[in-house]
């Protein structure tokens, strides 16, 4: 059998797998280790199995993971995600639609900080839901506002998942974080325009604004988000400035983080405790995902298929554009049955050294796929981010939950037409910074 079919088969195997609920990682282990054996034998199989993990676990670049998730786990335990939610209403008072509006913003905020897309929609969900169905907001907007906008936690800065793309594109953390931040800005006012262009068409989805505040009011508002900003300088502001490399940025967010909690008395040690288990928890995880990836991503190459495929569209003689419509087509089915990671850690080793031979830049690539991955997470029969809502919020119907973010999926694919058109969207800020 010619090696690229078996490359071929395996990727079936994995989404055959994956549909059967076995876990991604083991998926992709367990057909990587297989393919493997067939294509070079047992000893050289257990050679990468044993090798790889140690590989992984030395790498400097992949130690920002486990810091970044711990400051958003001590942020999350410091409220900062209901001052966020204050600031954002402050900002949006005065508008029909104003506390979903305010969700958004504070989504998009907490999301700089924690840097995960569920862990985003879970918070925020136990915060902005109550609230908007307390003041009269029709479920399917309180829903889809939040879930929709809990997914702007993978694409601002810091996010977990550019990190995974960088590690396994062996691309630049640094400016990773600086292409997303421009889209991840975009995608956020394009979520408040859905919300404005909803209620305008259907007023009674929201109540009708109360009052608007004053400047004073609102100044004394978007001031309850002190610490966030404070903590975004530090970090982020710290790696565009040339200050900190990434993981340094995120140990002084850390630090940060622990420091201005105890300093205004909202966490203790217990909450440091609870965060560092969690951290532990999630890093184990990611880790044992990304580890069985990279065995994958090493039969992949033995059987030169990302190699044969970018032999293989250069011959079918298409334009790049068709060719990325084509990707991005796979990319929104596939979102349809995988999660976010489990998407990335497929496809990228297959299709980023097509995308590279095609003259696409493999950081605006990166932002891109991110972005695709970001509408799998509210996109039905999976949707990891309705079921994280649908737990915290067991009243609403998962049905409510697919019709309110249905409309939110336009914003997605405008940012999506954006970047095509313009990728100077995503790469001109690390251009500026990087050179």
């Amino acid at each position: 059998m010619a090696t690229e079919l078996i490359g071929l088969l395996s990727i079936l195997a994995i989404i055959a797998l994956v549909l059967l609920r076995i876990p991604v990682a083991v998926a992709m282990g367990l057909v990587g280790t297989i393919g493997y054996v067939i294509i070079d034998g047992w000893s050289a199989a257990l050679n990468r199995l044993g090798n790889t993990p140690f590989e992984l676990a030395e790498g400097y670049s992949f130690s920002v993971v486990p810091l970044f998730l711990l400051m958003g786990a001590v942020a999350s335990r410091s409220g900062m995600s209901r001052d966020l939610f204050r600031a954002a209403n402050g900002l949006f008072s005065g508008r029909r639609g104003t506390v979903a509006m305010a969700a958004v913003g504070a989504c998009a905020g907490f999301g700089a900080i924690c840097g995960s897309s569920l862990a985003t929609a879970a918070t925020m969900s136990r915060i902005a839901i109550p609230e908007m169905r307390k003041l009269g907001y029709d479920e399917r907007l309180a829903a889809g506002a939040v879930a929709s906008g809990g997914t702007l936690g993978i694409l601002i800065p810091p996010s977990v998942i550019l990190i995974v793309y960088a590690v396994i594109a062996q691309e630049s953390v640094a400016q990773l974080f600086a292409a997303g931040l421009i889209p991840g800005l975009v995608l956020t006012a394009l979520h408040v325009v859905v919300i404005w262009a909803l209620v305008t068409r259907r007023p009674a989805l929201a109540p009708a604004a109360d009052r608007t505040l004053s400047w004073r009011e609102r100044l004394r508002d978007v001031m309850a988000m002190w610490q966030m900003l404070v903590l975004f300088v530090i970090s982020v502001g710290g790696i565009y400035a040339g200050v900190f490399s990434p993981t340094e940025a995120a140990a002084v967010g850390c630090l940060g983080a622990i420091v201005l909690g105890f300093a205004t008395r909202r966490i203790g040690f217990a909450s440091v405790w609870a965060s560092l288990g969690e951290t532990v928890r999630t890093t184990a995880v990611l880790f044992f995902i990304v580890i069985m990836a990279f065995i994958y991503a090493y039969f992949l190459v033995l059987t030169r298929l990302p190699q044969n495929l970018v032999e293989f569209v250069t011959a079918l003689g298409w334009s790049p554009l068709a060719v990325m419509l084509l990707v991005i087509a796979f990319y929104l089915v596939l979102g349809c049955f995988l999660d976010s990671i489990g998407m990335i850690l497929i496809t990228v080793p297959v299709f980023l050294p097509m995308v590279i031979g095609l003259g696409y830049d493999p950081v605006w690539f990166g932002i891109l796929v991110v972005l695709v991955v970001e509408i799998g997470l509210i996109t039905p029969p999976v949707g990891m981010n309705l079921f994280v809502i649908r737990a915290q919020q067991s009243d609403i119907s998962i049905a409510t939950l697919y019709r309110g973010v249905l409309p939110f999926l336009s914003a997605g694919a405008l940012l999506i037409a954006l970047l095509l058109a313009f990728p100077n969207l995503a790469l001109w800020l690390p251009r500026v910074l990087y050179g």
